[in-house]
């Protein structure tokens, strides 16, 4: 029986949901492929990162379920969570992957807006008459 591993990446309000196994290199996002979900390049550059960095580009079939935050988020929350599953697969990928932060939780959100304020810290102008 082939094992799939399961794990999750974080990055601002995105959520990833990784399944990850033996394959052909097939990475589908939320049912589509990954041409289709991330059309741009340098997006779709951050998803195959880690697997550049163990030097094992299309070995692994993945699956993936995102929601939350927007497009960039959403890379940087697959990323992670390939790299934590590739690192549960086998331990000797955890010191590339840790040398490049990809195991890393960034935990920037975005702060909230004050009242009195038009945005988190931005002020109106000040006029002094």
């Amino acid at each position: 029986m082939e094992t799939i591993i399961n794990t999750v990446g974080r990055r601002k309000a995105a959520v990833a949901r990784i399944y990850l196994k033996n394959g052909s290199g097939n990475i589908k996002i939320n049912g589509k492929p990954l041409e289709v979900y991330f059309p741009v390049d340098h997006i779709r550059a951050k998803i195959i990162e880690p697997s550049l960095a163990i030097e094992k580009v299309g070995e692994f079939d993945i699956t993936i379920n995102v929601n939350g935050g927007g497009y960039k988020g959403q890379a940087e929350a697959i990323r992670m969570g390939i790299s934590r599953a590739l690192v549960e697969m086998n331990e000797e990928f955890k010191s590339p992957l840790k040398a490049k932060k990809y195991l890393t939780r960034d935990s920037r959100e975005v702060e909230r807006k004050k009242y009195g304020k038009p945005k988190a810290r931005k002020s109106f102008q000040f006029s002094k008459r």
